[in-house]
């Protein structure tokens, strides 16, 4: 009996230490699981505070850029002529220009008179340029102005005929360049005059040397 029951009982042993051996496997499998799901975990986090930090690092830099450029404008601001919004310094077209023309009237060269000394102070300490864009409503040219093919060519007109009121005014010609937007990017409805009116504009902003250059490089 003796001899029976020591070879039941090695048996037993055999049988039960395999089982072991698995659950052990087992658990360490889910142990290391569990701390690589811990580490994406505290991963995902610290990108996501990172970006919350830069978000807010960009936030705060844009909100002192705009107060600065709305300090450098006071005087101009005061006279209701020139608006701020968003970094974007907008001039209505009736100010500047007569109806279907780029001719500047007299008021808008003295408006942007007042813009370069500003201007060229608040460009030259941030090393930036200044985006000179124009814009139309979306009614057509008139067809007795053989001057303009389309709303596009009325706006790239205007905004290069600033672009040369601000150089000849003192703007460093490396400092500033025009663009043309048409009836494109409105502001406000084109069904009556006033929203009309409003988009006939002006608008100029700083932006950064940088990505201008880039846009420059001539191709080959």
């Amino acid at each position: 009996m003796t001899r029976l029951d020591d070879t039941m009982d090695e048996g037993a042993d055999e049988q039960s230490a395999p089982v072991w051996a698995v659950f052990g496997d087992l658990m360490a499998g889910l142990v290391g699981a569990f701390v690589l799901i811990l580490i994406g975990v505290l991963v995902v986090q610290m990108d996501l505070v990172a970006s919350l930090q830069s978000e807010v690092q960009k936030r705060q830099q844009e909100e002192a850029r705009r107060m600065a450029l709305e300090k450098a404008l006071a005087i101009p601001l005061q006279t209701g002529r020139v608006t701020l919004d968003n970094g974007r310094i907008g001039i209505s077209g009736s100010v500047l220009f007569p109806l279907n023309s780029d001719e500047l009237r007299p008021e808008g060269r003295q408006v942007l008179k007042s813009l370069v000394p500003p201007l060229q102070v608040y460009l030259g300490e941030r090393d930036e340029m200044l985006m000179v864009s124009g814009f139309t409503d979306d009614r057509p040219v008139q067809a007795n102005n053989p001057r303009y093919t389309d709303n596009l060519e009325l706006s790239a007109q205007r905004a290069l005929t600033v672009t040369r009121a601000l150089i000849e005014e003192g703007m460093p010609p490396q400092r500033v360049f025009s663009a043309a937007f048409g009836a494109e990017q409105p502001v406000a409805s084109n069904s009556d005059e006033k929203g009309r009116a409003l988009n006939r504009r002006v608008e100029m902003a700083p932006v950064p040397k940088a990505a201008n250059a880039a846009k420059a490089t001539p191709r080959e």
